[in-house]
């Protein structure tokens, strides 16, 4: 499956027809950027059924995340919204915050509210262990991160229509997090370039494909961008090998950034003397005025790998870090560094 079509049926259709997100009272709002309070408990249930295979000692908390370029995320107020209650709930600085179990609000089927619009918000489950490195994460709490996440349909608008029934027949709730590489996206705090598996010994950056919701191998994804609620957040999204044994839960999953400082270069290379050198990329440009150009060697027919050359181009137009490396066909898994891999310009 194209990850763009997995991208387009996990977002909400409201997205079709984004509405002001002026921030108003919670119960006055119409056609908010709800959840169904009874599914937010499944998945705390899940939570606390899977933690001690997949996060022992771990935290579940919940995060709201902007979906849409005009998303206004201060003063964002939050409630469960019952048909004869509402009660506040506390949204830390960082936007996450905590479900406390309300046998009533269960008995009225109520819904987590937030006081902005539908189509304005996207939702996730955040995991934390004890003990991980500061910046980095661990991938048993990413995978029960996916699996609360797809319990709770915090990515699934839920609704009754087509999108909602063809995201369940597809994907089938928690299980969904067992394939290999699911089309899960994940979101880092900071505007991504490289993120990186290590265990014991063993390291393995991801591809390009599996980072900024896989547009690099999507012609198309200006176009559907708007329909995926990475849309704002494009730059810091990544997919996980998840269902891939060979990484035990414990496997660190590291993260460079964007804007760290670029490797010297005695010769900074610009687009046009990029693409003067090796002809024209696929091209992906964000908001922040970065963007990545992704070079690939023509891969013949009996070939088991091909080299994938990524350069990160600053605001500025220059060439700022690169990367060179031998990827597997067709899972995009990097199998061995070329001689020149680095962080230099090429």
């Amino acid at each position: 499956m194209a990850a763009w079509l997995l991208a387009l049926l996990l977002s909400s259709p409201a997205a079709f027809g984004q509405a002001a997100d002026d921030a108003v009272t919670v119960t006055a709002l119409r056609d908010p950027v709800d959840k169904s309070y009874r599914r937010m408990v499944d998945g705390m249930d899940l939570f606390e059924m899977r933690r001690r295979e997949l996060a022992p000692g771990a935290t579940l908390r919940f995060k709201l995340l902007p979906r849409h370029r005009r998303t206004n995320m201060e003063n964002v107020t939050l409630a469960i919204v019952g048909d004869s209650f509402e009660t506040p709930l506390a949204l830390a600085p960082d936007n996450t915050f905590t479900l406390p179990r309300d046998a009533k609000a269960l008995k009225e089927d109520a819904s987590v509210r937030p006081n902005r619009r539908s189509g304005t918000m996207t939702w996730r489950a955040e995991i934390r262990s004890p003990g991980v490195p500061a910046g980095a994460r661990r991938l048993g709490d990413l995978r029960l991160e996916c699996e609360v996440g797809m319990q709770a349909r915090l990515i699934s608008n839920g609704s009754p229509g087509l999108f909602g029934s063809l995201v369940d027949a597809m994907i089938g709730g928690p299980s969904y997090c067992h394939e290999e590489a699911p089309r899960y996206l994940f979101f880092a705090d900071r505007p991504l370039w490289q993120v990186t598996l290590a265990h014991g010994k063993r390291r393995e950056a991801l591809s390009v494909d599996r980072m900024y919701a896989s547009a690099a191998v999507d012609p198309d994804w200006k176009a559907k961008l708007p329909y995926c609620d990475c849309e704002v957040l494009l730059d810091r999204t990544y997919f996980m090998p998840l269902g891939d044994a060979s990484w035990p839960h414990d496997t660190l999953v590291t993260f460079e950034y964007m804007d760290e400082p670029p490797a010297p270069s005695a010769k900074p290379m610009t687009r046009a003397g990029v693409q003067a050198r090796f002809g024209p990329p696929a091209r992906i440009a964000f908001d922040n005025g970065h963007a990545v150009w992704v070079y690939r060697e023509p891969l013949e027919k009996e070939q088991a790998s091909r080299a994938e050359l990524v350069l990160l181009f600053a605001p500025t137009g220059e060439v700022a870090k690169a990367r060179l490396r031998r990827i597997n066909r067709p899972d995009g898994r990097a199998v061995s560094p070329l001689p020149e891999e680095s962080a230099r310009v090429p």
